[in-house]
């Protein structure tokens, strides 16, 4: 046996790689046709593009500044009030989503009870939220924020 002939003979290495190739790529396609037949990736609800209004003012009974705030739909997507949350630094004083079918443009969004300004209970620095839901329950996303002045 010729050793140089061993070294350069490289006959069945091109054959077998090829086959490894066109069982990697087949697996591949095969796995990406199945994914779009059977719907794995699923269609996930996406939060509405929203903006939102923040007004701050002065609550004289609480004695601080910049205590009250009343939120309302900037523009963009509407709003279902019922997925939506307070997160962050809110910490009571009667601030609520206000409950209204659809919330729009130019609607008061978070108040108290009559729709006016309420109390936050936020110190200043702190970041107020919204936080928005889907109707499944899958998905949440912070849709507006605002620094307490």
């Amino acid at each position: 046996m010729d050793l140089k002939q061993l070294f350069t003979d490289d006959d069945a290495v091109s054959p077998v790689i090829g086959v490894i190739l066109m069982v990697a790529i087949t697996v591949i396609l095969a796995a990406v046709i199945g994914a779009f037949v059977l719907n794995i990736g699923g269609n996930q609800e996406t939060a509405p593009q929203t903006q939102f209004d923040w007004e701050y003012s002065d609550n004289a009974t609480a004695g601080g500044t910049n205590d009250n705030v009343l939120v309302t739909h900037g523009g963009g997507g509407s709003l279902d009030a019922t997925q939506l949350d307070l997160g962050g630094g809110w910490s009571g004083g009667g601030c609520s989503v206000v409950d209204t079918d659809g919330l729009s443009a130019g609607t008061v969004v978070i108040g108290n009870a009559s729709q006016n300004a309420c109390l936050h209970g936020a110190s200043s620095g702190d970041t107020l939220e919204i936080t928005w839901t889907s109707s499944s329950g899958d998905t949440s996303q912070i849709v507006g924020d605002s620094t307490v002045p």
